[in-house]
């Protein structure tokens, strides 16, 4: 929690950005996991964090911007539930702390809105997730829960995602705390695997290493020797000789700010000859990345640049063949990287994604539809102190590579002999978190191994002990 006035100014610049009506702004409650009173771990919603502060559940925020005025709509504990959760602060006094003077009980909040209604005021929202809150807004606004997200605010949705996607210096601090510890997470990881251990080990060993920092998970961990599926949460096969290990895996403190990092490991300890020559390939295009990111250019030319270092790197290995600029423009180099360069970090892992991509990343533009590029969740300008992910990567996907072959596609341009000798390499990825700064940009956290040689070096302890 950041002070009184930091959330006080970001409420103000809120009310300046929308400038008329009710803005209302929800706060997660409990979610069961199997019944009522055994729960999935609370997560407050990140634009209530970010406005209102406070990481309790069943709270709502809402700002009438006409009369000036704050509240807090929620429950001071009952006696039952100081019983079983102990004593707390109470909601007044925590309302104190972020700049809330107006506290009203929850039972309050649909007479609030209603009357809101009758004198014609605006209800601004934001798209909801969950479908418990849903359910209560469509009783609160008198529509139907299926139609609660055809009647977002947006202009509420764009000035959210211009204040949230700039990360002042508090929040960047805040930040590379997570950062470093996805750090210490992935340094433990790459220390300890051998051959031999199942993958569900060292999915525990990076958890633990977040727990022992007072951190979660800042999503659910993919740690997969079938790096070329992309979201592999299955953690069931066994680590053997001459497999690559791809982590991808963040911690996230308990004030809600994420880090994110991906790193393929080698499990013999070393890269294999045709492992260290893709993995070349794939640190040169993170390299490009790093190379271009500015204030003033779009990270969609990012991420284009990049594929065009794909490209050039299958064409002198034979896999590809022809213009490189043409591949890129075609979409051929997809079947390599069918995936976007990153994402914004902050609050989220994926930052404001409820709010949407075309909003937070593409400022209203519409996304391609091209296989590969329409997952580029981020494609806009970039700005000083937008934070995100540089993540680059290459897999080889026998399902994909098959379907594309037996369609005839692209033969003009894959070399499909020889990349059939790649079917059983898997798929890499690296990953790291950046800000823009005023003249260009710096990697957030502490150094991390990235070239093969630095990968090999760290390795080397867990054959050592």
């Amino acid at each position: 929690m950041f002070t009184k006035d930091i959330y006080i100014e970001r409420r103000k610049i809120l009310k300046e950005k929308v400038k008329s009506g009710i803005i209302l702004i929800c706060g997660n409650d409990l979610s069961p996991m199997n019944c009522e009173d055994n729960t999935y771990p609370f997560m407050q919603d990140s634009t209530f964090l970010y406005y209102f502060g406070l990481n309790r559940e069943n709270l709502f925020g809402l700002i009438d911007i006409d009369n000036n005025k704050e509240y807090i709509f929620g429950n001071e504990l009952t006696m039952d539930e100081i019983i079983w959760m102990g004593p707390q602060i109470t909601l007044k006094e925590q309302c104190k702390t972020v700049g809330i003077t107006e506290l009203k009980c929850l039972k309050e909040l649909p007479e609030f809105i209603s009357n809101a209604q009758k004198n014609k005021k605006t209800i601004h929202y934001i798209p909801q997730y969950r479908h418990s809150i849903m359910i209560k807004m469509a009783d609160w606004l008198n529509i139907s829960p299926n139609d609660i997200n055809k009647y977002v605010s947006q202009d509420l949705c764009f000035a959210v995602a211009d204040q949230r996607n700039i990360k002042s210096d508090e929040e960047i601090k805040e930040i590379e705390k997570a950062v470093n510890v996805t750090r210490k997470m992935h340094l433990t990881a790459m220390e300890y695997i051998k051959p031999g251990m199942m993958e569900y080990e060292i999915a525990a060993l990076l958890e633990n290493v977040a727990k022992s920092q007072n951190c979660g998970l800042s999503f659910p961990t993919i740690c997969s020797i079938n790096g070329q599926t992309l979201h592999n949460h299955y953690h069931g096969n066994k680590i053997k000789e001459g497999d690559l290990l791809l982590i991808d895996a963040g911690a996230r403190l308990e004030n809600g700010y994420c880090g994110d990092m991906t790193t393929t490991h080698p499990v013999s300890g070393k890269f294999s000859e045709k492992q260290r020559d893709i993995y070349n390939l794939l640190i040169a295009m993170f390299d490009k990345a790093e190379e271009l990111i500015k204030p003033g250019i779009t990270y969609m030319d990012v991420h284009l640049a990049v594929c065009k270092v794909l490209a050039e790197g299958m064409i002198s290995r034979g896999i590809l063949k022809g213009n490189a600029d043409e591949i890129v423009r075609e979409g051929v180099h997809a079947l390599f990287m069918p995936h976007g360069l990153g994402h914004m970090m902050g609050l989220d892992v994926h930052d404001m994604e409820n709010i949407g991509e075309p909003i937070v990343g593409y400022n209203g533009k519409e996304k391609s539809t091209q296989f590969g590029l329409s997952s580029l969740r981020l494609g806009r300008i970039l700005e000083p102190g937008f934070v995100f992910t540089v993540e680059p990567g290459i897999y080889f996907i026998p399902e994909l590579i098959s379907k594309w072959k037996s369609e005839n596609k692209f033969t003009e341009f894959i070399n499909y002999d020889i990349l059939e000798s790649y079917l059983d390499f898997g798929g890499m990825r690296y990953e790291g978190d950046y800000l823009v700064t005023e003249d260009g940009n710096r990697r957030l956290g502490d150094s991390m191994p990235k070239y093969a040689d630095e990968i090999e070096k760290v390795r080397a302890k867990a054959f050592s002990k």
